[in-house]
């Protein structure tokens, strides 16, 4: 197990930069996803600290080993690929142990580091079995315990869930979450889903464009996100966003769009004479006698909930009900804050305006 530490690394493809300016520590132990859309630098970033892409400028240094000009196979890091690259002709048992039979080590050493890590795995009883036995699922804890029996300082996961089904996918985190709690070692996981980064991370680097958007626990990019961006995409259904004015009206603090008015608490008065975007998690509006004013045009029963779509004013917005009130598309409603904890972001700037 080691630190891992990235100072200022940038990547370029002849003019297009593809990381800019990547600033990201992560501690001895750490579980730190990576996540973003496709093509934001998250893949290309995880690439580069196994040494498998090569940087234009910055330093990576892994424990206190500076790994920048190192050949992959000398940073002592372990990747796990999304396609498994498992050797087809191999059984499970070589398969997890051929990095070893590659360095010379020992028959009864490879024996026993395999047999250690299948334990971990449950896949004892599949050692003898070639990958095209195996299902999804199976071929992707071969391809963790051949990681393992490495015993790298850091395990490095490239979206290793992609090609499951939903259901196995939940089952899979679980079974992941549960090996870096056993073996205690440092991960970097690259995903684009933000629901699995959320499950699993013990911190979060939001990626958008090569840069990192915000990095923190998965509760404070929940509750405090540093721009729309981050707002938008961290949860599920994602926060709304409404553009209006903050005013002070007879004493009271209202925040006005063209879709109506919500009152907002007294401590927002700074904000008043302020153009902003007003963010708000779904689980926090509610449908009420006076607000915002909008069209349902989608339902979607999600068994103990619905999600309501509203369209208010050109603004699309997501409303979690848990009573399940009886509303039907076409249905004109208003929607009021069900708390006075909404998010604002600058209008212009996108980034968002401290409480």
């Amino acid at each position: 197990m080691a630190n891992v530490h990235i100072d200022d690394l940038r990547k370029s493809y002849g003019d297009f930069e593809v990381l800019k300016n990547i600033h990201i520590d992560i501690a001895d132990g750490e579980f730190l996803v990576l996540v973003g859309p496709s093509g934001c630098g998250k893949s290309t970033l995880l690439r580069s600290i196994a040494g498998l892409e090569g940087i234009s400028s910055g330093r990576i240094r892994i424990g206190a080993q500076d790994v920048t000009t190192l050949p992959p196979k000398r940073r002592d890091v372990a990747m796990v690929f999304q396609n498994y690259a498992l050797y087809p002709h191999m059984s499970v048992e070589r398969n997890m142990g051929f990095s070893l039979e590659l360095k010379g080590v020992s028959r009864g050493e490879r024996e026993r580091a395999v047999a250690k890590a299948a334990d971990i795995l449950g896949l004892t009883p599949l050692l003898k079995r070639y990958p095209r036995q195996l299902s999804g699922g199976q071929r992707q804890r071969v391809a963790m315990g051949r990681a393992i029996v490495r015993d790298p300082k850091v395990f490095l996961f490239d979206e290793p869930l992609s090609n499951l089904d939903a259901k196995l996918r939940v089952t899979m985190r679980s079974e992941i979450k549960q090996l870096h709690q056993r073996l205690g070692s440092t991960i970097v996981y690259v995903t684009h889903d933000q629901v699995e980064a959320m499950t699993m991370a013990n911190r979060i680097a939001v990626m958008h464009g090569g840069v990192v958007e915000q990095l923190g626990t998965p509760q404070e990019l929940y509750e405090r996100p540093a721009n729309r961006f981050v707002a938008t995409f961290i949860g599920s259904p994602s926060m709304n966003l409404v553009k209006g004015e903050v005013v002070a009206e007879a004493g009271r603090v209202l925040f006005r769009s063209d879709a109506g008015t919500l009152a907002l608490a007294q401590h927002h008065m700074p904000l008043a004479g302020r153009r902003v975007e007003l963010g708000v998690r779904p689980e926090n509006f509610v449908l009420a006698d006076t607000g915002l004013s909008g069209t349902i045009t989608q339902i979607d029963p999600m068994g103990g909930e619905q999600h309501l779509f509203i369209d208010s004013g050109g603004a699309q917005i997501v409303v979690i009900d848990r009573i399940r009130l009886d509303t039907v598309v076409g249905q004109t409603v208003h929607v009021a804050l069900a708390n006075h904890a909404p998010h604002f972001f600058d209008a212009d700037t996108g980034l968002r305006i401290a409480d």
